[in-house]
């Protein structure tokens, strides 16, 4: 797995793996929370601690603490560095990857992988003020393409992504950016004559 070094022009403020396949249930369980995809989100800027979490989600500290335990449990959080403050020891939670990915290999035998998990249905929910708005800025198209071509065009996005997640994080307004590639029962035309 690949290691980024951080910097000031290219968040987060700590080292992390490009990308970490999801492979139990548990894991996906753990990124599926609104809450959870929302701290993971922040954590994309810096490191930061449950207190600065809890002020900047607008939750109980407790509340806070006992997601970012769950997320530290499945492996998406880690603590990457400490300070002492008045003889505690405050921890700083950063991502364990830039980008999460559900494997394509099959999960343990007898684990079944959630069926529930869908970025779109996040990005719906969350575009619909932008809508009402008039700030919506988005395409859907369709295209008969092999499953090669798919995965292919799978690996542009992800570098798209990554690219996103790389940006200086500065202005007053955070965007959501929602991407994916999926199949489809569009109708398409018969093989011309």
């Amino acid at each position: 797995m690949l290691v980024c070094s951080a910097m000031a022009d290219n968040p987060p403020d700590y080292e992390l793996a490009d990308r970490m396949a999801l492979t139990r249930p548990d894991q996906l369980k753990a990124i599926g929370h609104p809450l959870r995809t929302v701290i993971l989100q922040l954590l994309h800027e810096r490191a930061a601690t449950v207190t600065e979490l809890a002020a900047a989600v607008e939750r109980p500290k407790s509340t806070v603490a006992h997601h970012v335990d769950v997320l530290t449990r499945n492996g998406l959080l880690q603590v990457v560095r400490t300070r002492k403050v008045r003889a505690i020891e405050e921890r700083f939670y950063g991502r364990t990857a830039r980008m999460f990915h559900v494997a394509a290999e099959a999960s343990p035998a007898g684990e079944e992988m959630p069926g529930d998990f869908n970025d779109f249905e996040v990005a719906a929910r969350e575009s619909a003020k932008a809508f009402e708005q008039g700030k919506l800025w988005g395409f859907i198209r369709h295209a008969r393409i092999s499953q090669d071509q798919a995965s292919q065009f799978w690996d542009q996005m992800a570098q798209l992504v990554d690219a996103f997640d790389r940006m200086p994080r500065s202005g007053e307004t955070t965007y959501g950016f929602a991407i994916g590639i999926y199949p489809t029962d569009h109708p398409t035309l018969p093989t011309a004559q």
